[in-house]
C-alpha cells in the first residue's frame, strides 16, 4: 500500500507534469514607474548570465508573470502599497532610536547614501569573511552603533528599513559577485537550489527552472528571480522578504525548514540573486 508521503509526491509531480496544455510565457510588457522625481524604466528582461546559459537564454523579472492589475500597481509609486513600508522606514531612519540618541541619519546622512547596496548583496564582507545580506548590515548598525538588541530577521522594523534601503537602488543592475571569496557560498547555495526537500521531494529548480511559464493551481510560475524583493505580496497583505519566501517554499514541500537568516538561506539568496544578474533592482515590487 502506498504511503501518504508517496501519494503526495506523486500528486505533486502529476500536477506539474500535466501542465503542458497550460503553458503561458511571460507577458510582453515594459515596466515604467512614475515616481516623485519623474519616470524610470526598469530592466525586467536580460540575457541570462554566463553561468546560467545552459538553462535559460533570457531571464525575466517575476513582474512579467503577474496579472495586469498586479503589474499596474507597480507602475506608480502612489498606487504601490509597498510604499507605506518605505515611508515607515524613512521615519525610523530619522528617529533617534539608539541607546544614546543615535539615528541612521546621524551617521549616514540621507537614505540615498545606501544607493547601490541592494544591487550587490548578498556579498562577502572583506574584514570578517562573512556572507552579508542587507539585513545583516542593518543589524550591524543596530547592535554595534546604536547599542540595541538585534532586530528579528523578518520583524516589522527590519522589513521597513529593508524596503527603504532597497528603494535607493531602484534601477541599478543586479551584479552580485560569485567568484573569489564568494565562490564557496555560491556553490553551497547552488547545491541547495537543486536539493529535493520534504515529503513532496521538490527542489527550487522543479518549479522555477523545469516548469517556469506553467500554471500550478492559480499560480503562474516565474523563474524565481529576487530582484523585486522585498515585495508587497497581495496574498499576505504585507511586505515579504526573500528570506521569508525561502522559508515558505521549503515549508510547502512538507519539510522542516531552515530559519530566515540561516547560513543555508544566505547562501541560497546569493545563488538565486546571481541568477538575476542583469535585471534591475525594482526597489519595492508588487506580487500576488
Amino acid at each position: 500500500m502506498r504511503s501518504h508521503a508517496t501519494t503526495l509526491a506523486a500528486a505533486a509531480l502529476w500536477g506539474l507534469g500535466s501542465l503542458g496544455a497550460a503553458l503561458a510565457g511571460p507577458v510582453e510588457d515594459t515596466l515604467t514607474v512614475t515616481t516623485d522625481a519623474g519616470e524610470i524604466t526598469l530592466v525586467t528582461t536580460a540575457p541570462a548570465p554566463e553561468h546560467l546559459r545552459d538553462v535559460f537564454d533570457t531571464i525575466y523579472s517575476g513582474w512579467h508573470f503577474r496579472e495586469d492589475e498586479t503589474r499596474d500597481l507597480e507602475r506608480d509609486d502612489f498606487d504601490n502599497p509597498g510604499m507605506v513600508f518605505v515611508d515607515r522606514g524613512r521615519d525610523m531612519w530619522n528617529a533617534e532610536i539608539g541607546a544614546n540618541g543615535e539615528s541612521c541619519a546621524s551617521c549616514h546622512g540621507g537614505p540615498e547614501s545606501m544607493k547601490g547596496l541592494r544591487a550587490v548583496t548578498p556579498r562577502v564582507d572583506p574584514e570578517s569573511g562573512k556572507l552579508m545580506l542587507v539585513e545583516d548590515y542593518i543589524n550591524e548598525c543596530v547592535t554595534e552603533r546604536m547599542g540595541r538588541e538585534a532586530w528579528g530577521m523578518t520583524s516589522n522594523e527590519m522589513k521597513d528599513m529593508l524596503a527603504l534601503i532597497s528603494l535607493q537602488s531602484r534601477g541599478e543592475i543586479v551584479n552580485v559577485a560569485i567568484d573569489g571569496p564568494a565562490r564557496p557560498f555560491w556553490e553551497k547555495g547552488r547545491e541547495l537550489y537543486y536539493t529535493r526537500f520534504g515529503q513532496l521531494e521538490m527542489s527550487c529548480a522543479n518549479c522555477h527552472e523545469d516548469n517556469w511559464g506553467n500554471f500550478i493551481r492559480a499560480d503562474h510560475l516565474s523563474q524565481g528571480q529576487v530582484n523585486g524583493f522585498p515585495t508587497y505580496r497581495l496574498k499576505d497583505a504585507g511586505m515579504v522578504t526573500a528570506q521569508q519566501r525561502f522559508v515558505g517554499c521549503v515549508r510547502d514541500t512538507r519539510a522542516e525548514t531552515f530559519k530566515a537568516g540561516s547560513d543555508e538561506f544566505k547562501a541560497l539568496e546569493l545563488y538565486v540573486a546571481s541568477r538575476g544578474n542583469g535585471l534591475a533592482v525594482e526597489g519595492v515590487s508588487v506580487r500576488h
